[in-house]
């Protein structure tokens, strides 16, 4: 008479190892996947063998059309961070209440229509040349997406007393509760990011020791 098999003694079956979570950065306004951070970071994620899972579109001027774009090319999930400088962090936000995923907010616009309707028409690009219009339709879109947070774990903010365009102060108001780390003085364009890269890839679940 055959005995049940009850695996008893065997080593357990291999299981496959997760992938490392992605991380999608999204730029500001008039910026490029060419910015300081971006590329301050990209080649953080060279170094830290993890360059797979590192994604920076460019992204239109239309803001509804730069959020259907993320959501359409990565469809963010649950283990995916956001990271969202300015403008993209006000894209981060909409698209994180809507899939779920994690977001990094580095002196992230909170209400950014207001502030661009001024900027409506022709501008030139910060990098590598070129221009973009910014239509007055897109203050529309911006002002639709307003949007407050939930589930404040999922939201680590960045912000600059030093941020000469943006109020930190009207960040911190905005994330209540998710993870903040304030900083005395700096700029808008969080000059001295190299200082807090790693803080932010952790958050992400990206370990910041690079591998022996």
């Amino acid at each position: 008479m055959s005995t049940p098999d009850t695996g008893a003694g065997r080593a357990p079956a291999a299981t496959a190892a997760a992938p490392p979570p992605r991380i999608v950065y999204l730029h500001g306004f008039r910026s490029s996947p060419q910015s300081f951070k971006a590329r301050l970071l990209g080649e953080r994620m060279q170094a830290l063998g993890v360059a797979g899972c590192w994604h920076c579109p460019a992204l239109p001027a239309s803001p509804r059309e730069a959020v259907a774009g993320v959501l359409a090319q990565f469809a963010p999930g649950p283990r995916d961070t956001l990271i969202g400088s300015s403008l993209g962090g006000f894209y981060a936000t909409w698209i994180a209440e809507r899939t779920g995923c994690r977001a990094v907010l580095l002196n992230p616009a909170v209400r950014p229509a207001s502030g661009l309707a001024a900027w409506v028409g022709e501008h030139p690009l910060y990098h590598g040349g070129g221009s973009f219009r910014f239509e007055a339709a897109y203050l529309d879109e911006l002002r639709a997406m307003e949007t407050a947070i939930t589930l404040p774990q999922r939201y680590f903010l960045v912000a600059a007393t030093g941020d000469e365009l943006l109020d930190w102060r009207e960040m911190v108001a905005h994330y209540p509760g998710a993870r903040h780390r304030v900083i005395q003085g700096s700029d808008h364009g969080l000059s001295d990011f190299a200082d807090y890269q790693d803080e932010v890839l952790a958050f992400a679940g990206i370990d910041p020791r690079i591998p022996s």
